[in-house]
């Protein structure tokens, strides 16, 4: 089962259908006792990194991904869902992640506009069970992940500069991108984290 942690700061029903549409049991659900009972957790997110923690904060939402992160369960981020996986960000000021992959969150540098979106290609420059070929896949964002030790990045994308558009530390992965969004190649993605 796939839980899709609801926090009211998410694609939760783009994701729900893609979920379905693979025939993929799913719940979405900010209780972390129902999330316990998942055998693999979403974390969506759309918006500003700040405003997300203090959510994630203020459910207790926080400490459960942590502790989950660290009995090795699979956890996807996705956008937003994959910043707050790392130290912490500069998004309106610094602020705190939930620092499960060392690193930071920057202002994308070098691109036509400040605000990378549409789509783009995804580029993996090291063998990895999810992320399995290059391919297309759509984007909204204007920061990007910096991880603070290179062997976590999983594949690059260019915009104006290489930036890290997968990430992944052990039982934990992040995509810059929305594989629900993506068509062939995002639901592919889907489907992998969720057998692997």
């Amino acid at each position: 089962m796939i839980g899709i942690i609801d926090y009211g700061i998410g694609n939760i029903g783009s994701l729900t259908n893609a979920f379905r549409s693979l025939d993929i049991p799913c719940i979405f659900s900010g209780d972390p006792k129902k999330l316990s009972e998942c055998d693999r957790l979403i974390l969506p997110g759309v918006g500003a990194f700040q405003p997300a923690m203090d959510v994630l904060t203020a459910l207790q939402l926080d400490r459960f991904i942590q502790n989950w992160a660290l009995d090795g369960k699979p956890l996807m981020g996705i956008c937003l869902g994959m910043q707050l996986l790392l130290s912490e960000s500069e998004e309106n000021g610094l602020t705190s992640g939930l620092n499960i992959i060392p690193g930071k969150v920057i202002p994308i540098k070098g691109g036509d506009r400040k605000i990378h979106i549409g789509w783009n290609q995804v580029e993996p420059v090291r063998d990895n069970s999810i992320i399995l070929c290059k391919g297309h896949a759509y984007f909204v964002h204007s920061f990007v992940c910096k991880p603070l030790n290179k062997i976590h990045i999983v594949a690059q994308t260019e915009y104006g500069e290489s930036f890290a558009s997968v990430l992944q530390k052990g039982n934990i992965i992040g995509v810059q991108f929305h594989p629900e969004k993506s068509q062939d190649y995002g639901m592919g993605i889907l489907r992998r984290f969720s057998i692997e």
